[in-house]
C-alpha cells in the first residue's frame, strides 16, 4: 500500500511527539529520585535539638565522689526583711548663698580687669574698675541736690518761725514745706543710686568727683567665669564675673519618677565620689523637689553628715539611698553566683545529683542574704553553699562541635 506524502508526515510527527514526551518523563523521574536521596547530614538541625543542647549546657551532673567532696547544702527561698537600696547619680553643688553672679547696675567701660578663672579672691577684694561720664553727672546731681536741700530746709524753718509770730502767711509756709519735702526725696534717691554703684557719700565733695567706680568681691571664693575684658562697654544686664565658695557644699541627686514615691526627708544616703578616691561618705536627705523636671525626675538635696573639704561643685557622685527594711524572698549570699555580668542560682533537678543553672534578677544584700526578684516555683530546692563549684564545672565543660 502506497501512502501519500501527507500521511507520511503525520506519522513522523506523531512518533516525534511520543519520543519527546517519554524523554521528559524519564528526566523528571531521575530528578525526583536524586532529591529524595540527599544525605541526612545536609538537612538543617531542628529547633528541638538546639533547645536540648542549650538545656544540657545549663545543667551539670555530679559523680558520687564529686557530690561527696562538694558537700552541698540545700535551701528554699525565705521571706525576710531586706534593706532596700536605691542607686542613683548626682553631682556636688554649692548652695545659692555660696554662689555669686556679678553685674554692674549702670552701663560703663571696663577700665581694669586682672581676673582669670580659677583665681581665689577674698571678700572685699578689688575685681574691676569701670568708668563713664554718667558717674560724674550722677555725683554732680547729688551735690547740687544736697546744696539745694540745705537752702530749702533753712527757708522752711524760717517760715515756721514767721508763722508762729503771724508775720508770714500760711500759704508761704505750705509752699516752703512742699519744696523742702520734694527736694529731700530727690536727694535720697540720688544718694541711693550712688550707694548702689559703690560711691562713699561721706567722702564725696566737689573736690573729689570721680569718673570711675570700683567693683569688689561680695564673698570669698574662686572665680569661675570671666566674661569681659578691659575696654569693653558693659550694660546692666551683662554678667561680668561668677564666683563660687566651695567651703560649704551639698549633693544634688536625680531620682526618676518610678522611685520618687519611696523618698522621705531624713533618709540616709551613702555617697561615692570618684574624684575623692571612691571613699564612702554618709549624708542625709534634706529637701525633695515636689515636681518633676523635663527628664521625669525629681531633684533630691542632701547634706553631708561629716565635713568634706576640697569638693569641687559639679563633681560626679554615685549614691545609694537607704529606703529601710522591707520583706522579700532571699537566699544565702553563697547561693548566688555571677558570670558574664549576670546572676545565677542552681536548682535541684529530677535525676539524683543533677542541678540546673537558673538565671535570676537580684536585689539588695544584707545580713548575709541576697534578695531574689525572679519568681522560683514552690518546692524547688536551691544549692545554698559552694554554688561556685557547679559554675566552675559548667564553664570547664568542653562544647560539642
Amino acid at each position: 500500500m502506497v501512502l501519500s506524502v501527507n500521511a507520511k508526515q503525520f506519522i513522523i510527527s506523531s512518533i516525534m511527539k511520543q519520543f519527546i514526551t517519554a524523554v521528559l518523563i524519564i528526566l523528571f523521574l531521575i530528578a525526583c529520585q536524586s532529591s529524595t536521596q540527599q544525605p541526612a547530614k545536609d538537612a538543617p538541625k531542628s529547633n528541638t535539638a538546639n533547645e536540648t543542647a542549650a538545656t544540657d549546657a545549663q545543667a551539670v551532673t555530679l559523680t558520687d565522689e564529686q557530690f561527696r567532696n562538694a558537700a552541698f547544702t540545700m535551701a528554699a527561698p525565705e521571706i525576710q526583711p531586706v534593706n532596700k537600696v536605691l542607686k542613683v547619680n548626682g553631682h556636688i553643688e554649692a548652695p545659692p548663698e555660696n554662689r555669686q553672679t556679678i553685674s554692674f547696675p549702670l552701663g560703663g567701660y571696663l577700665k581694669t580687669n586682672h581676673l582669670i578663672p580659677g583665681m581665689y579672691v577674698k571678700k572685699g577684694a578689688l575685681l574691676a574698675t569701670i568708668e563713664d561720664v554718667a558717674f560724674i553727672q550722677l555725683q554732680q546731681d547729688y551735690l547740687l541736690s544736697k546744696s539745694k536741700l540745705e537752702y530749702l530746709e533753712a527757708d522752711y524753718n524760717r517760715q515756721q518761725e514767721l508763722n508762729k509770730t503771724q508775720s508770714g502767711s500760711q500759704r508761704t509756709l505750705q509752699q516752703a514745706k512742699a519744696e523742702y519735702e520734694s527736694q529731700r526725696i530727690t536727694n535720697r534717691a540720688l544718694a541711693e543710686k550712688l550707694r548702689l554703684i559703690g560711691i562713699d557719700l561721706d567722702s564725696l565733695s566737689e573736690s573729689n568727683l570721680s569718673r570711675t567706680v570700683h567693683i569688689y568681691a561680695p564673698i570669698a571664693g574662686y572665680i569661675t567665669k570671666v566674661n569681659v575684658n578691659a575696654g569693653k562697654y558693659v550694660a546692666p544686664t551683662d554678667v561680668l564675673f561668677e564666683l563660687v565658695n566651695p567651703s560649704e557644699t551639698h549633693i544634688s541627686l536625680t531620682v526618676f519618677e518610678n522611685d520618687a514615691a519611696f523618698l522621705q526627708r531624713g533618709q540616709k544616703v551613702v555617697c561615692n565620689i570618684p574624684a575623692k578616691g571612691n571613699i564612702q561618705i554618709p549624708a542625709t536627705i534634706k529637701l525633695i523637689t515636689p515636681d518633676l523636671n523635663e527628664s521625669r525626675a525629681v531633684e533630691v538635696h542632701c547634706d553631708f553628715d561629716i565635713p568634706v573639704p576640697d569638693l569641687l561643685p559639679g563633681a560626679f557622685v554615685n549614691a545609694e539611698i537607704l529606703l529601710g527594711h522591707q520583706p522579700g524572698y532571699t537566699l544565702p549570699n553563697e547561693a548566688v553566683v555571677k558570670w558574664q555580668n549576670e546572676h545565677f542560682i542552681f536548682t535541684e533537678a529530677g535525676p539524683p545529683k543533677k542541678y540546673n543553672m537558673m538565671k535570676v534578677e537580684v536585689g539588695n544584700s544584707s545580713n548575709g542574704r541576697t534578695e531574689i526578684k525572679t519568681s522560683i516555683p514552690p518546692g524547688i530546692k536551691v544549692v545554698a553553699s559552694n554554688a561556685y563549684t557547679l559554675l566552675t564545672m559548667i564553664r570547664n565543660t568542653p562544647e560539642e562541635e
